[in-house]
């Protein structure tokens, strides 16, 4: 019997892309990587509720150049809605609306702008642009292939976090005890240490990490 549609579980940053044929799919991962710095740093060092809301237009006008679905990018964005307007809650009862309008915004259009390299760039692409820039780790022992990796092990386990802890809330509600910590956390702990586990057995088994 059908219980109404499934809705696809939130994959992550590195589950986003989508593929496409606009300035913004076909533009090189690492320049992509190199407007999202400057992007980032133009918004740490620009202040008030004007330049905050000048970030924010650009980025929806990214979105807009992107041609990538609006349900592609708002469903990540969700979160960070919520806590944006926490934070700006708090910042306008601090220090007044004028700082509340600009880091509330300016959270929302780092977020949206990075979910939009996620959705136009495809993951291999963004980690071999990692694992070039860590290329002077070797001076110090470490391989930028191992760097590159370990990034994207650590993308990918969002969402599986996201899902495990998902799950585990359901199950706990199901059993009436949705109102106790301990009943999601301690599953959901157990559970992300065996993925961990899983994972490093896999790494050991093709020899990853050796000498």
């Amino acid at each position: 019997m059908s219980t109404g549609p499934l809705r696809a579980p939130w994959t992550g940053p590195l589950g986003l892309y989508h593929p496409g044929t606009s300035p913004l799919h076909r533009a090189r991962a690492g320049l992509k990587l190199a407007i999202l710095a400057l992007f980032t740093l133009a918004v740490a060092l620009a202040h008030g509720p004007r330049s905050a809301l000048v970030a924010l237009g650009i980025a929806l006008l990214l979105q807009l150049v992107s041609r990538v679905p609006w349900h592609r990018t708002t469903r990540g964005l969700l979160p960070t809605l919520v806590v944006a307007a926490m934070i700006g809650a708090y910042q306008w009862w601090a220090r007044g609306w004028a700082t509340a309008v600009e880091v509330s915004v300016n959270l929302v259009a780092l977020v949206l702008i990075s979910t939009l390299l996620t959705a136009t760039t495809r993951a291999d692409a963004l980690l071999d642009v990692l694992a070039r820039i860590a290329r002077p780790l070797r001076h110090v022992g470490l391989s930028p292939e191992v760097f590159g990796l370990t990034v994207g092990l650590f993308l990918r386990t969002i969402p599986v976090l996201v899902r495990t802890t998902s799950e585990t809330r359901d199950a706990a509600r199901a059993r009436g005890l949705e109102r106790h910590p301990r009943a999601v956390l301690v599953p959901a702990a157990v559970r992300m240490v065996a993925h961990a586990r899983a994972t490093g057995d896999a790494l050991a088994a093709r020899g990853l990490g050796e000498d």
